[in-house]
């Protein structure tokens, strides 16, 4: 039984036992209820008082029983209270509040579902990126961990609806579910795309046969990490200094060039324009360009004309391609 369940009992055995002197003394001494709640008390604490009127024999036998009771009742509390601070559960329920608290504030973030290795790796990434995250599992060793790791955590089934919104999926930017079990990530798609329509739902599968199945659940990218591993493997005997060279600039720290996608706003002043002008006002590289209706164009021309409601994939430093952004008045949509 943990400390604060011990704690209530304690405390609710201690107001039966003033409930039974009260009684008591109102029925054996045929005193009032402000007299009798009055010994009550002055019995159960010791505190010494004379009597409120002279006991009879069989008052002062129940006094004994009271005694006995209460004072066995308030030193359970007490030792409950102690072993509640020393045991950090005082300090854990305080942090969880804080946490809690902090999980409320947040808006365009992610949630993570599952800290498992790749959880653990997804939420490395997130954190070194800058993004604001919140972890959902199951796994009490696994909330623990994460919150030793300084991310805001919640120990919960991802599955259900309330603890989404404990996780701000109202207000969220998108949801990866990285636990390992298909079953669950499927459910915990269906379950965020009834929240959020419109939120971008991505999901591991173990199997190819899950894929389609978390589609048709709602997710909008389905990873394989096994596939993409051996992709990875694949490409690295193929092309060694080309994914030396992306992964320095997608993953590299105090990297100077960085990808990043950027979206075309109705109030663009660059629509119309050609993407050789936009790189006359901001020196970026467009490596790739996905019109409004989804046609992908690898790299564009200079010619190209830039649309309203299209993505672009560029490369640059980070002062250019927030230059580039705030022109372009768009909203980053993360590397989706």
């Amino acid at each position: 039984m943990s400390s604060l369940r011990r704690l209530f009992w304690g405390l609710f055995a201690f107001v039966i036992i003033v409930a039974i002197g009260v009684v008591g003394y109102m029925v054996i001494e045929g005193w009032s209820f402000l007299d009798s709640i009055y010994m009550t008390i002055t019995t159960i604490t010791t505190v010494g008082f004379r009597e409120v009127h002279p006991l009879s024999d069989a008052g002062r036998i129940f006094s004994i029983f009271i005694i006995i009771g209460g004072v066995g009742g308030a030193l359970y509390i007490l030792t409950t209270i102690m072993g509640y601070i020393l045991e950090g559960q005082f300090g854990i329920t305080m942090g969880r509040r804080r946490m809690k608290t902090k999980i409320a504030r947040l808006k365009k973030h992610f949630i993570l579902c599952g800290y498992g290795r790749v959880g653990q790796a997804i939420a490395l990434t997130l954190s070194e990126e800058g993004a604001p995250f919140v972890i959902i599992s199951k796994d009490e060793e696994h909330v623990a961990k994460a919150e030793k790791e300084g991310y805001l955590a919640i120990l919960g089934d991802a599955t259900s609806d309330d603890v989404l919104k404990e996780a701000g999926i109202e207000r969220a930017h998108g949801l990866v579910s990285a636990v390992g079990s298909d079953t669950d990530s499927t459910f915990i798609t269906l379950s965020a795309r009834e929240a959020r329509p419109d939120l971008f739902i991505e999901a591991r599968s173990s199997s190819p046969a899950s894929e389609s199945k978390l589609r048709r659940a709602g997710a909008d990218r389905v990873i394989s990490p096994h596939a993409i591993g051996g992709r990875r493997m694949a490409m690295l005997a193929l092309r060694p200094a080309v994914v030396d060279f992306i992964d320095t600039v997608i993953y590299g720290r105090g990297r100077e060039l960085q990808l990043e996608t950027v979206d075309v706003a109705s109030s663009s002043p660059l629509i119309g324009q050609t993407l050789g002008q936009a790189k006359g006002r901001v020196s970026i590289t467009a490596l790739a360009m996905r019109k409004e209706d989804g046609t992908l164009i690898a790299n564009p021309a200079d010619e190209e004309i830039i649309e309203e409601g299209a993505r672009l994939i560029v490369i640059g430093t980070k002062q250019r391609l927030a230059a580039l952004e705030k022109i372009l008045e768009g909203k980053k949509r993360g590397k989706k």
